[in-house]
């Protein structure tokens, strides 16, 4: 299971968290190799070999950024808008459709072995790395070596980092490759290690599981995930559904699955006004934003879903994701704001207007970092506006206006 934001999500919505190295101070260092050391005969007895730990560790320091970005997960702390508008946009839905078309042959090949559907899997592949464009710059036994002698949740890191070991020891992925997000997840679908050491495939039969230079690989050890966290073939994620007023969605959620006849007898309706299909089994209601925003109802393969990265709004991300690759349209139930999200391509025309407004935000890169946000700050501060230093829709017509 993967516990920690996807990747892209991190890098859109960690931004106000400096993305450098943080080098250790010299009591810091030395508390580091002396963990190193009372790691070395764990390490031996979870199967990594005393010339493997020894090779991966010499001259390692801990990168200590990574402990300010342990606490930090955007699926918690963004708006479901926000943290949805970057991942599933128009740029995203055309270049995952293109991704479609050129890799039919291996996503066919997957779904006849695993039952997934290729959009499902493509759309994983889409949230988690940008369709491979964005794998992170961490080396994970740096990384996880940090994170195994500092912070909390030290025990699971340290699983993380032998597992890591264990896989350049197997030679499925040499170290100088084996790169990714701050807490250690990595490829082209973003697999934790001991994740990878479960289910990764090598679906070309080369004699190694690949998930970074390897997109076939990549593409059905996703599947294999997925089924092997329940996937159903041939069954819908869900579908956004219409509530009728004054509806009580107290205590109802994911996990607190009736009966569709349930659901149909209480009012609800599929988006369109007609009935709940009566043979699509039990359903949980999600109202990510509350009963006045879009709803849904989610069968069992949205829990697969959820079970690659234990947060709602990124398994909303994907199956939403799926269902534009289909063709869909965006939802029909707008969020309850007056500010909503923008896409990649809204977030370079503001920083393209803030530049133009004298202030050095770095590059145009569709990633409101920390010089973007506070640039932000200020001009909402100028237009008399809540100077958070969110880059939402409202600012962005602010600007253009001005």
């Amino acid at each position: 299971m993967k516990l920690f934001s996807p990747l892209l999500a991190s890098t859109f919505l960690l931004a106000a968290v400096p993305l450098v190295h943080a080098q250790a101070s010299a009591a810091e260092n030395a508390e580091f190799q002396a963990c190193l050391q009372r790691l070395q005969p764990m390490a031996s007895a979870k199967g990594v070999q005393g010339n493997t730990f020894e090779r991966l560790t010499q001259g390692l320091e801990p990168d200590m950024s990574v402990i300010e970005k342990l606490d930090y997960q955007p699926e918690f702390r963004s708006a479901i808008w926000d943290y949805l508008s970057g991942l599933v946009d128009d740029e995203r839905v055309a270049e995952g459709q293109a991704m479609l078309t050129r890799h039919a042959e291996t996503l066919k090949r997957v779904e006849q072995r695993f039952g997934v559907d290729p959009a499902t899997v493509v759309a994983v592949w889409g949230v988690e790395s940008n369709f491979g464009q964005v794998f992170g710059k961490y080396p994970l036994v740096q990384s996880l070596g940090t994170l195994s002698c500092f912070g909390r949740r030290q025990s699971y890191f340290r699983g993380e980092l032998f597992s890591a070991m264990r896989i350049v020891q197997k030679g499925d992925v040499p170290v100088e490759r084996l790169v990714g997000s701050w807490a250690g997840a990595f490829g082209h679908t973003q697999f934790m290690p001991s994740t990878f050491e479960r289910l990764a495939v090598d679906f070309d039969d080369d004699g190694r599981a690949d998930l970074m230079d390897n997109a076939s690989d990549a593409l059905a050890s996703t599947a294999n995930f997925l089924k092997q966290a329940g996937w159903r073939t041939g069954q819908p994620w869900g579908m956004e559904v219409k509530l009728p007023n004054g509806f009580n969605s107290a205590n109802e959620g994911r996990r607190s699955k009736r009966a569709i006849s349930e659901w149909t007898a209480r009012g609800v309706r599929t988006i369109d006004g007609s009935l709940l299909p009566v043979n699509a089994g039990s359903a949980g209601l999600l109202t990510p934003a509350g009963p006045t925003g879009p709803a849904f109802l989610v069968f069992r393969n949205f829990d697969a879903i959820y079970s690659y990265n234990a947060a709602e709004s990124y398994g909303l991300a994907i199956a939403h994701l799926s269902d534009r690759l289909r063709g869909a349209g965006p939802f029909a139930t707008p969020w309850p704001t007056d500010d909503p999200g923008i896409s990649r391509a809204e977030r370079r025309e503001l920083q393209g207007l803030l530049i133009l407004r004298g202030h050095d935000i770095g590059e145009v890169d569709g990633m409101l970092g920390a010089k973007s946000r506070a640039a932000i700050q200020v001009e909402q501060e100028r237009l008399g506006q809540e100077a958070t230093g969110r880059g939402g829709m409202k600012i962005l017509n602010s600007l253009r206006g001005s």
